[in-house]
């Protein structure tokens, strides 16, 4: 399956990038599983996709949770959680 990732505010500059298309292993079925296989590539990759990490993410443009089934050409995203005031 392929699929389109996209890094928003301090995601994309701790990882040095903006966006990148994979061909997902099999096995891969949510968008949990995504950031759990991008953390396999190690270093700032594991520290800024952690699991206990505060991250959102969207599927599609549609804000969802780590259970989100993916599909063959989707596009998932992972930004930090926005703060105002």
């Amino acid at each position: 399956m392929k699929i389109k990732l996209r890094y928003f505010a301090s995601v994309r500059e701790a990882l040095n990038r903006a966006d990148e298309t994979v061909e997902l292993p099999d096995g891969i079925a949510t968008v949990g599983d995504v950031r759990a296989w991008l953390r396999v590539r190690g270093g700032i990759w594991a520290e800024t996709l952690a699991e206990g990490r505060a991250l959102r993410m969207a599927c599609n443009h549609v804000m969802t949770d780590a259970g989100t089934r993916i599909t063959d050409g989707c596009e998932v995203a992972f930004f930090p959680p926005v703060t105002g005031g």
